[in-house]
């Protein structure tokens, strides 16, 4: 049952917003209340007073701010499909589906002084034609040249005058779409494809263009926003300690010197590996872990393989994971809600105690990175600073972390696309990794997880053999005969 004050808020502003099709169309909330969290549905950072106002975030403005003079802070899913299906006829699903997803029909704008932090608006230019390729994969034509092919498109910059956004359909057998993090992160990517499948009930289509918010609204809005910020500085420090906490403070003591830390440039390629997801599970449930423990796991005793190769030894690998803030989103809800969990692997031991020595330690330190990341509370500062070039300065002398392992929770069930099975969904992301010379994402998807590995080649030459060792890894887990023996170290 609403409170007195949710219904005092219904009575004051839903007659304003019933009579206004474009509050209407924007999904406004009338009962969420401010300092209060969005109700199931609502569209994340509005308030009663805010009317309609779709705001970027610092976290989401960090994300832009990073990509100055570097690799740009973009992703990809990679759907691959079980038969061929016309490229126009994709490209007609595509603009259907993106009709009733209004993130993919806006481009962000900066406001007039002091109106606050750029908005999203309706791109009155849009054309699905502006956003769409048709490509071919070179001979073999297997995983990896197609990640060949879709790797270019994922470190080409999108354009600032449209939506962030492309696709491509390759060969009319796999969809690529990418997206820059501004726009979304893994979950709310996510939530993008789950409305650009084929669903028994698509979205509705949302009216278009919608009308701009004036100058004096957005002025309203901004005042209420920065008292808003004085109100919570408090809390925001204290998320700020605690999300500095949990990705190994202000002076975390400098990992162990290795060949997995050396400057990046600006190219990169990727190679996957795959492990039925459901024994995966099994195996960690044995170790009170995760599969997303015994993929860090997995994904440290290969980089422990190479280093060996390699003629290095390292006791301890340093792994930042990224902890979503949310367990799932809606389209009209993305943006970015991640921030950094820094965790120790030891390399060197048997799997069962990696697995619980990562276990216990997200048991621990995973409340202290559920909220925005560090630069999202740093804000203003943080941006001033990465367009200086400190942030990049940064990265490339950074000794905090080997590499980042991300895991997104996917579908369960098989999805379609234009009447074709997604076979599988392939996981490609790049930005500016500064020394950082390999990271690895994953994403779980009807059964199966698949992990992509992207570096930079020119100082990780040796991808090919990461990808056999991870494999060797993941299956030295799951085989029937030969996990156990993994497990224990025998």
């Amino acid at each position: 049952m609403p409170t007195e004050q949710q219904r005092a808020v219904r009575t004051r502003y839903w007659p304003l917003i019933r009579s206004d099709p474009v509050l209407r169309a924007a999904g406004h909330n009338p009962f969420l209340l401010p300092g209060r969290p969005a109700l199931p549905g609502a569209v994340r950072r509005r308030h009663p007073g805010s009317m309609g106002v779709e705001r970027a975030s610092n976290t989401d403005l960090g994300f832009l701010a990073m990509d100055r003079g570097g690799v740009p802070e973009q992703f990809a899913a990679v759907l691959k499909l079980d038969r061929r299906i016309d490229p126009r006829t994709a490209e007609q699903v595509l603009a259907t589906r993106i009709a009733g997803l209004p993130r993919l029909r806006q481009r962000l704008v900066r406001t007039p002084p002091g109106c606050g932090r750029p908005i999203w608006v309706d791109d009155e230019a849009f054309h699905i034609g502006r956003h769409v390729r048709w490509l071919r994969t070179p001979t073999p034509g297997d995983e990896t040249a197609l990640l060949d092919v879709v790797l270019p498109l994922v470190t080409e910059r999108l354009p600032r005058d449209r939506p962030l956004w492309r696709a491509a359909v390759v060969d009319g057998t796999a969809i690529v779409f990418v997206v820059h993090h501004v726009l979304a992160d893994g979950i709310g990517g996510l939530a993008l494809l789950s409305g650009l499948a084929d669903r028994p009930a698509p979205p509705q289509s949302v009216p278009f263009p919608r009308r701009r918010p004036g100058a004096v609204l957005l002025a309203a809005d901004a005042a209420r926003a920065r008292a808003g910020a004085v109100r919570n500085l408090a809390r925001s420090c204290r998320l700020l300690r605690r999300s500095m906490t949990a990705g190994g403070g202000l002076r975390p003591e400098r990992v162990a010197p290795s060949s997995l830390l050396r400057p990046t440039g600006p190219r990169r390629r990727a190679v996957t590996a795959h492990v039925d997801l459901g024994r995966l599970r099994e195996v960690a449930h044995r170790h009170h872990g995760t599969a997303n423990a015994a993929l860090v796991s997995a994904v440290a005793g290969g980089l422990g393989r190479l280093l060996t190769a390699r003629g290095e030894q390292i006791g301890t690998l340093a792994v930042a994971v990224p902890v979503a803030g949310r367990s799932a989103a809606a389209p009209g809800d993305l943006g970015n809600m991640v921030s950094p969990m820094l965790m120790h692997v030891p390399v060197t031991a048997a799997p069962s105690v990696r697995i619980a020595r990562i276990a216990g330690a997200v048991r621990s330190h995973r409340h202290l990175a559920t909220g925005p990341p560090p630069f999202g509370l740093l804000g203003p500062a943080f941006r001033l600073a990465a367009v200086l070039g400190g942030y990049r300065w940064y990265m490339n002398r950074q000794r905090r972390l080997h590499t980042v392992v991300s895991h997104v929770r996917g579908p369960e069930q098989p999805l379609h696309f234009a009447g074709a099975l997604i076979r599988t969904i392939v996981p490609v992301a790049v930005g500016t990794s500064g020394s950082i010379t390999v990271a690895f994402q994953a994403i779980s998807y009807a059964g199966t997880l698949t992990v992509t590995a992207v570096a930079d080649p020119d100082q990780f030459p040796d991808l090919a053999d990461l990808a056999e060792a991870l494999q060797q890894e993941l299956d030295s887990l799951v085989d029937d005969d030969g996990g156990r023996a993994a497990l224990s170290g025998g």
